[in-house]
């Protein structure tokens, strides 16, 4: 009788244990996604690969997952993460919940963004897509601050990759109107964390499978150059920390310097870390060389805007 009471403990403590590891998982559009085409052969697939990385394909009903911070570390500081993936996955752990992790590590609450991939199957504008979603996202986490702990003047949007591409066009289009609002709640990021981003889509120098996914085979000029981020930097684009390898042979170093330079020509704080070498997509994995110190760097930089203590 009391192995079978104590059996009956164990069973729910790890059920307890099991509840609180959760996390809070927010749908973005919970009554219909805008310009929204139905598809009930686009079902969203999570594969892990032999690298032990999760792609996520075909994000269909989009949504953010909560990673509060700890208690006794929060700063008051939040950052919503953007994985790349060419805009046709989602790398969702080493550039999403890992990096979640570790930004609680310092104080700062993450909302990891599963944001729809651009496809002409569900969308009837697949280029305002991810952006329609990452403008919603940041509106939630700021209208819900006081839920999480947050100070609605210190949240920022964090990508990678193609992510990154995401993350510094919330930076820049954060007020197009690419759906209907149903607040006045701003979109603009506070800050923004850009790793390997793509950032322009200049055929000379941008990353053509995510510029090809994003506005298709043949976009009009007009579209390359709305899109080219560097090129619609404002004064009131928020500030930004880049960091990049040299040898990257994926996307061209100019994303982030020509990035970094038209900032400065408006005198907007950045930083701009490139390492010699890393290659591409080294996310939060181990890697030899000074690669392996940006989050530090990264750290620093947060430290020196107040955002971490």
């Amino acid at each position: 009788m009391k192995n079978t009471f104590f059996y009956i403990l164990v069973v729910v403590a790890m059920f307890v244990q099991n509840i609180s590891a959760q996390k809070e998982i927010i749908k973005l559009w919970p009554d219909g996604v805008p310009g929204s085409i139905e598809d009930d052969t686009y079902i969203e697939e999570p594969v892990k690969g032999k690298d032990n990385i999760t792609r996520v394909y075909r994000v269909k009903d989009p949504e953010i997952i909560v990673y509060p911070a700890p208690a006794d570390k929060a700063t008051g500081a939040a950052v919503i993460i953007c994985p790349g993936g060419g805009y046709h996955i989602l790398a969702i752990d080493h550039e999403g919940y890992n990096v979640a992790e570790w930004l609680n590590s310092l104080g700062i609450t993450a909302f990891v963004l599963k944001y729809r991939l651009p496809s002409d199957k569900i969308m009837t504008d697949k280029s305002i897509g991810p952006l329609q979603d990452a403008q919603r996202a940041m509106r939630i986490v700021r209208k819900d601050a006081k839920k999480w702990n947050v100070d609605k003047d210190k949240i920022g949007i964090m990508g990678f990759s193609a992510g990154g591409h995401l993350a510094s066009t919330l930076s820049t289009h954060y007020d197009q109107d690419v759906y209907p609002a149903e607040t006045n709640i701003s979109a603009k990021p506070d800050f923004s964390i850009l790793i390997y981003p793509v950032i322009s889509m200049d055929p000379e120098i941008t990353h053509m499978g995510s510029r090809t996914n994003l506005l298709g085979k043949n976009p009009t000029k007009d579209d390359v150059v709305l899109f080219s981020n560097e090129k619609v930097i404002t004064k009131d684009t928020p500030m930004a920390y880049l960091a990049l390898a040299a040898d990257d042979k994926a996307v061209p170093i100019q994303n982030s310097i020509n990035y970094f330079l038209a900032l400065k020509r408006y005198d907007i704080p950045a930083e701009l870390h490139i390492y010699e070498k890393g290659g591409h997509g080294f996310g939060l994995k181990k890697k030899n060389g000074t690669v392996a110190f940006w989050t530090l760097d990264c750290e620093h930089w947060l430290r020196m805007h107040k955002l971490i203590k």
